[in-house]
This record gives structure tokens, sequence and C-alpha cells, in this order.
């Protein structure tokens, strides 16, 4: 245990760097993600204190958690406003800048387009269609069409278009054409790297509780129609990020990078490469772990599947997580929170259990006249053990108080982003592998 200083640190930021790889085909890119409550953020509200945010961050991580939903539909029950990053790109012939929720819990990218039978008020002008010269209509038995879920597509005859149609659990909803486009992404000298005949959905009739500032949903997830996977040979099926704890500042850094060199792959004289195995479970959209402990200063906890992923099973049963970066907190199955959060409490010298204010985190404290000592906590996934600091498991709600940034649920647990800050987190599509390797992500990108 170890006295420790605190940086507000749950709100991030993402803009892109290209570089040439020498494998043929291959592209390298690095991408700036803004965060919703980043000073870049057009969402950013300089009234707001580091609580505010801190809270508004933590209510929409248990908003967001309801959208991971084991079931066939899995667009039922997702949040329309619960991604926590904005990425900028540009659609179309010629090019038209977009901004957008980056989503790593959806599949298929959409934005809404001119001309609109309904849409929601948007700051920027709509992607007109009409004006670009690579815009092409998906027709009812093309791939993209059949990838989509039956509740999720379906076919305009008279005009051979597939149409997709996504309803949110906020009663929020999209729908519109399916049709490919050039989406272009800018590099750190400001000329466009092009990808042509992209999937992406153009929305005419969308509502609900989206944002003025955003344009739709660039979709990260592991399906089949998400902009990850369908660049998949182009960047070598491989991407990261690196979330920094200082991104809520003006100079504070994350990014994201896609090609074949953005995996952690060397060990550092500091930081080995940690691997574990990507689950494939149902949906594929999701990014599935399998944790098997906690340890909690010297205590290690096996951990214990709940009803959200394996129907009640209490067992080591693979996939028990999702990761994802658009979460802040990290939700545990709360039958295993109990036993996790006694342990936490006992090993916390120089303060007082407190109650959170504002009811939303379990275990919170105070500290007293003595320094603070906080436990080191050791996720123990599959073959990796990741060792974290106290930043990324705590965070620091006032001047005199700490909270553990780990909270029970009953849904689905997810390992979220204020764990996985400094460290290159490394994504093998084709080996179905996740790496960790610690690092200051604000120094080295």
């Amino acid at each position: 245990m170890a006295t420790q200083t605190f940086l507000y640190c749950s709100l991030l930021a993402i803009t892109i760097f290209y570089v040439s790889s020498s494998a043929a085909h291959h592209k390298n890119l690095t991408i700036k993600l803004i965060h919703r409550d980043s000073p870049h953020s057009p969402l950013y509200n300089p009234h707001h204190t580091v609580s505010d945010r801190l809270n508004a961050a933590f209510l929409r991580s248990i908003s967001r958690s309801r959208q991971f939903t084991t079931k066939t539909d899995l667009q039922s029950s997702l949040i329309a406003n619960g991604g926590e990053y904005f990425m900028t790109i540009s659609i179309g012939t010629p090019p038209s800048k977009v901004l957008a929720i980056a989503d790593t819990g959806s599949d298929l990218t959409w934005i809404q387009c001119k001309p609109c039978q309904q849409c929601y008020k948007q700051n920027t002008p709509l992607f007109d269609k009409k004006k670009s010269s690579t815009y092409k209509t998906a027709s009812c038995d093309s791939k993209a069409c059949h990838a989509l879920s039956e509740t999720e597509g379906g076919c305009d005859e008279s005009g051979n278009t597939c149409k997709y149609r996504y309803s949110y659990g906020d009663e929020s909803f999209s729908k519109g054409d399916v049709a490919t486009e050039t989406i272009s992404i800018d590099s750190s000298d400001g000329s466009p790297v092009s990808f042509p005949g992209t999937i992406f959905g153009c929305g005419y009739n969308n509502g609900g509780t989206f944002e003025e500032t955003g344009s739709g949903i660039i979709g990260l997830g592991g399906g089949p129609l998400s902009l990850v996977s369908q660049l998949g040979s182009s960047i070598g099926k491989k991407f990261s990020y690196c979330l920094s704890h200082t991104a809520s500042t003006e100079n504070g850094t994350s990014v994201i990078n896609l090609g074949t060199n953005s995996i952690p792959s060397t060990p550092s004289k500091d930081s080995a490469v940690l691997t574990t195995p990507l689950v494939e479970k149902t949906p594929n959209t999701y990014y599935f772990l399998t944790l098997e402990a906690i340890t909690v200063g010297k205590t290690k906890l096996p951990y214990t599947a709940g009803d959200g992923l394996n129907g009640g099973k209490s067992s080591k049963a693979t996939g028990n997580i999702i990761i994802d970066s658009g979460t802040t907190l990290t939700l545990l199955e709360s039958g295993f929170y109990d036993d996790f959060g006694a342990a936490v409490e006992e090993s916390v010298t120089g303060a007082k259990r407190v109650s959170d204010p504002q009811g939303i985190l379990s275990h919170c404290f105070r500290a007293g006249g003595k320094a603070l000592g906080l436990p080191e906590i050791t996720m123990h996934f599959t073959d990796a053990d990741v060792k974290l600091s106290p930043m990324n498991a705590f965070v620091k709600v006032s001047e005199d108080m700490v909270c553990l940034s780990m909270i029970p649920t009953t849904e689905v647990p997810i390992y979220g982003n204020m764990a996985q800050m400094d460290f290159l987190v490394g994504y093998d599509l084709e080996k179905k592998t996740v790496s960790f390797q610690s690092m200051d992500c604000s120094g080295n990108f």
C-alpha cells in the first residue's frame, strides 16, 4: 500500500496520422477521439465542475451497460447517447466532414442524410447523397443486407434497395438506406486516406435523444458491418488505443491506432505485453474476455459469472466480461462484488468508509490525518495478470474523498475505460486476442 496522488481522469480525447506500412496494402493510422467532456468537445461546458462531469459519466456508464444484451436483437436496448467519444471522418466525393459518436458497442455506421423525412436538429449540414459521385445504395440481395438481423434490415423491392432500422432503448431511432460510400480520414499532414466502397446507413428518419453536435454513430464493434471490420485487410485486422489520464485537460491526448503495427508486440524494460484470448460469442458486436479472478492486495478472489452473461451459472465460464472503451466505470457481477468490496475496504488505510453523496459509487473513503493507502488491484484475465494503478481503480471525487471506480451490476459485466487508462490495449482480430502494455499514454504519440 502506498500514498497516492490523483488526477481527474475519466474523460478523454481521440485525431488521425497516416504512416505507410512496409506490408503491402496495409495502412497504419492514429486517430484522436474527442471525449464528450474534453475542452475540445462541442459538448464541453466550462461551468461544470469536475464532480459534475464525473457524476454524469458514471450515470452514462450505468445507462450504457443496458445496451450490452446477449439477445439476437442486439440494437433493441441501445442507449442513443451512451458513447463517450466523438470521431471525425469525411464521407462522399467531394468529401463532407462528419462528427459522430464513436461506439465500440455498435456495428453499422449511420449518419443523417438529406433529404430527411424526419431528422433531429443537427448543427452541421446534413450529408447530401445527391452531391456525391461515389454514393451507391446496396441491393436487397447484397452481403451487407444479409448481415443485418431480421429486426434490423428490410427491402424496398420497388427500388431493390436494402433498408436498415435501429430502435434504441431510450426510444430513439434511425431508419434509412444501406449504401456504400468513400470514407476518408485526415492524416497528420492534412492529406486524406480514403476507403472506397465502405458500407454505411444513410438515415432519413431519425429522432429521440441524439445531440445536435453529432451527425450519427460510427460503429467500431466486432460485427461484419463495423468500420473496423470493413477496414480489416487494409489495417491487417489489428487496432489499439491508448487512453490518457490527463485527457480531460487542454494538453491531454488519447489515441486509437489502426494497422499492422498498432498492437503491442515488444516488451519494454519496464512493461511486459500481456495477452488474453478474445472470446467469440453472440452477438459478435461485443468484445468478450474471460476474467478468472481479482487480487486485492494479497487476497485473490475467484471471479464468478452471473445471470448477465451465463444464464445464472457461477463458474469460470469463458467470455464473462465485455471490454468497452465507451463505458467509464467497471461493472462487476453483483454476487462477486460483495466479497470484492469487503476486501477493498479491509485493505484501505488512513481513511474511513463514507457514502457517495450522489449514491452512484459503492465504496468511498475519506482521508483522515494519516496518509491514504490504497491496495494494488490485479485483474486476472486468462493468461494475462493486469496490475492496475490506484488511478485505474479509484477516482478522486472531492478534495478529501476517493471512491472505487468499480460497481456491482446484475446486467452484463463491463471492463470500463478508467481501468484501461495508460495501457496500450491492442486487438488482433485475426489471432483473436487482446493485449495490454502499461505506458504513459500522454507522451507516446
